[in-house]
């Protein structure tokens, strides 16, 4: 049923579908299993230190080009930020950036970047999986605000006043778009030209320039990693520590980068395991919820699974199943951009063998998309794969998924579930802020359609009220 509402994965993305009441064409991607694996402690708090502390990039800038970015900001922000404190300046520029403090950690530092003794500043994966659920910093859930092109383009404009050197991601983003709508990001074609410029054994080769179809994607929660047997939005990769690190491979990380830092990436491993979803903390209906526990089961857990009955519960399923593009009917963009060959070279690489014992299956050619499990599904808006839906109701209610929308306010909208928004007709081109024109949502964008996922069409108004409540609950 709520199909396309979100995968898994620290830098790509990947998806989620439903069916209600019919049966969709649907592949067994893998066998979900009921219960968890046993995860070590000590080696997932290891895990989120080595995601916080260790960087595994080049620095993009400094906490000095940080500090003076507002003289980059237009007006009236920038007259705002000049009569203001430095600390003052620092929260706005975390608040237009869609950056976060770290919870449990009056360092000020930010979840996601790592900030070293000299003020360098590195991007981590909590860059796109660290946000904020309606306000609450949050690891592991979507950075749903992250505007990684704007302070991209207002970093490197400081750094040009300022005589700095521009960074690697500085000019990329002069040739890459970076997400053309906040909290939304382009990274599968930035694992696609990576992954080009390496042989099988991640040594770096001389490759000719690639085209790539470049489309924006919306970052799926870590807390339903434990429960997937495979990764990204159609389910080709079976999961193991080795595919975490594939969006390291910038030219200065060479093979011995990844031998030395392997068991970095198995405590971040054990790290993603550990997680779980928030509990909702809102009114609930328990009569109503009941009945869409009954409807969801009936008509949704065919694809989605079925949840735990009290929390830390082991009796929950997943069937991690594959729904052909024709039946879903979402933004076909994804899984066209992604060819075969881009698959394969994966298949064939170090992180796809995990030694003799560990050979992972891939999948080349899939037709579809897989439906995610639906934990937390109430705290992880927008949703679809895209981001183009910024709530369950109108996930629920496809004629009323608005074509424009733009976010009001960062609380919760308790009635539909999901993000506060209002529709608008079009994106305000001659907006002078960016930043105000990238917080539009346009669906009419070539990878952007809120269309598809109609199963919901065969529920009845009562009945999807009803898995609306049930839906806060998982």
């Amino acid at each position: 049923m709520i199909a396309c509402l979100k995968p898994y994965i620290c830098p790509v993305v990947l998806c989620c579908f439903v069916t209600l009441g019919i049966t969709p064409a649907i592949a067994e991607v893998g066998n979900g299993a009921v219960g968890e694996a046993v995860v070590d402690p000590d080696a997932a708090a290891r895990g989120y230190r080595f995601l916080t502390e260790k960087p595994v990039l080049t620095s993009d800038f400094t906490q000095e080009i940080l500090d003076q970015v507002w003289k980059s900001w237009p007006e009236p922000l920038r007259s705002l930020a000049e009569n203001a404190t430095v600390e003052e300046r620092r929260a706005m520029a975390f608040n237009r950036y869609g950056l976060t403090t770290r919870p449990d950690d009056d360092s000020g530092k930010p979840l996601q970047y790592v900030v070293d003794e000299a003020g360098k500043w590195t991007m981590n994966c909590f860059s796109c999986h660290g946000g904020s659920v309606y306000g609450k910093p949050t690891p592991g859930a979507p950075n749903n605000r992250f505007a990684l092109q704007t302070m991209t383009e207002e970093i490197r404009a400081t750094k040009f006043k300022l005589g700095k050197p521009f960074s690697r991601m500085d000019m990329g983003a002069l040739f890459i778009p970076l997400g053309t709508t906040h909290g939304t990001t382009n990274a599968v074609v930035f694992g696609m030209g990576l992954m080009s410029s390496r042989d099988a054994d991640l040594n770096l080769i001389d490759t000719p320039p690639t085209s790539f179809t470049h489309h924006d994607m919306d970052a799926p929660p870590w807390w339903t990693f434990y429960k997937r047997p495979y990764i990204y939005i159609d389910g080709f990769a079976q999961k193991g520590h080795r595919g975490l690190m594939q969006f390291t491979l910038i030219p200065e990380n060479e093979r011995e980068f990844y031998l030395e830092n392997e068991d970095g990436f198995r405590d971040v491993y054990a790290y993603l395991s550990s997680l779980r979803a928030p509990k909702y903390e809102g009114p609930v209906e328990a009569k109503l919820a009941e009945q869409g526990r009954v409807v969801f089961g009936d008509h949704c857990a065919s694809c989605h699974g079925t949840y735990a009955s009290k929390v830390g519960g082991d009796d929950w399923t997943y069937p991690n199943r594959r729904i052909a593009i024709d039946d879903i009917g979402t933004d076909p963009v994804r899984l066209t951009a992604l060819p075969v060959e881009g698959r394969q070279r994966y298949a064939e690489s170090w992180f796809a063998h995990g030694g003799e014992e560990d050979e992972q299956e891939t999948v080349t050619d899939p037709d579809g998309y897989v439906a995610p499990p639906l934990d937390g599904i109430w705290a992880s808006a927008p949703y679809f794969h895209n981001g183009s839906v910024p709530t369950l109701w109108h996930v629920l209610h496809p004629a009323e998924r608005p074509e424009v929308w733009i976010r009001t306010a960062e609380e919760m909208d308790e009635e539909r579930v999901g993000l506060q928004v209002k529709s608008v007709a079009k994106v305000p081109v001659t907006e002078p802020d960016v930043a105000i024109r990238r917080s539009h949502f346009d669906t009419r964008r070539f990878g952007k359609s809120n269309s598809g996922h109609d199963y919901p069409d065969q529920l009845s108004e009562a009945e999807k009220k009803a898995v609306l409540e049930y839906l806060k609950t998982l």
